[in-house]
């Protein structure tokens, strides 16, 4: 996924949460400042593989299975340490630093990849946590447009960023443990943030030609919005950055 075509739904997300995009760019800059380049051939091993893309969701526990039979596990966020505690390594971690950071920093110096992302609300954070983590193995990330060793691969929350980035290296099947669109118990802005990321995970489908079972009953909503913000690239090449 390339930032240019991303940039339409980064937009509706600015515009639908209200944030700033300068704030945004101000953490990404943080992390150029910190980072060094991360390859993606780091990750070449992803390629045609089945890849477990974990979700934080309280089902992940009834759904490790699903995880331990993948060729590649990325988790998003506190999914590492549930799939740690049933016996399940992880191939990748993907975070915004706000739950556990001392997971990423800790999974990087044992040669575990982190894609360590920068957004406008966690500043104090990328500048705290980053240092600490292995620069060989940190992936730093942004929702905006990608600068120096910051990447945009596409996606907006933990979970759906994971999806991209597997996309994005060549990931073959995409498999969804602990997700769940529907968690009564997360708050309002949460709960909106779900919506999002069924919306692009609904995009990733599309561009994949291929259908996620997580998106089962979801897909007609998802449509709706994606076609009036993104029209004509649903589909097609997802290209590079």
């Amino acid at each position: 996924m390339n930032f240019s075509t991303f940039e339409p739904a980064y937009e509706a997300i600015l515009d639908d949460f209200g944030f700033d995009r300068a704030a945004d760019e101000r953490a990404r800059d943080a992390a150029a400042d910190l980072a060094t380049p991360f390859p993606l051939d780091r990750l070449a091993d992803w390629r045609g593989e089945t890849v477990a893309v974990a979700g934080a969701a309280p089902c992940l526990a009834d759904e490790v299975e699903l995880a331990r039979d993948a060729d590649v596990v990325v988790a998003a966020s506190t999914a590492v340490d549930v799939l740690a505690d049933r016996g399940v390594a992880v191939d990748c971690m993907v975070t915004d630093l706000d739950k556990n950071p001392e997971t990423a920093a800790a999974l990087t110096r044992d040669g575990v990849p982190v894609a360590a992302h920068a957004h406008g609300d966690n500043l104090p954070a990328v500048r705290e946590w980053l240092p600490r983590f292995a620069d060989e193995r940190t992936l730093a990330t942004t929702q905006a447009a990608p600068v120096g060793p910051v990447r945009n691969t596409g996606g907006f929350t933990d979970g759906d960023r994971a999806a991209f980035l597997a996309d994005h290296v060549g990931a073959g099947e995409l498999v969804f443990p602990g997700w769940d669109f529907d968690d009564p118990d997360v708050d309002p802005m949460k709960a909106k943030k779900l919506d999002w990321a069924a919306r692009l995970l609904r995009w990733l489908e599309r561009r994949r030609d291929e259908e996620f079972a997580v998106l089962d009953g979801r897909r007609e909503a998802a449509d709706e919005t994606l076609e009036a913000i993104l029209g004509g690239e649903l589909t097609g090449d997802p290209g590079g950055d």
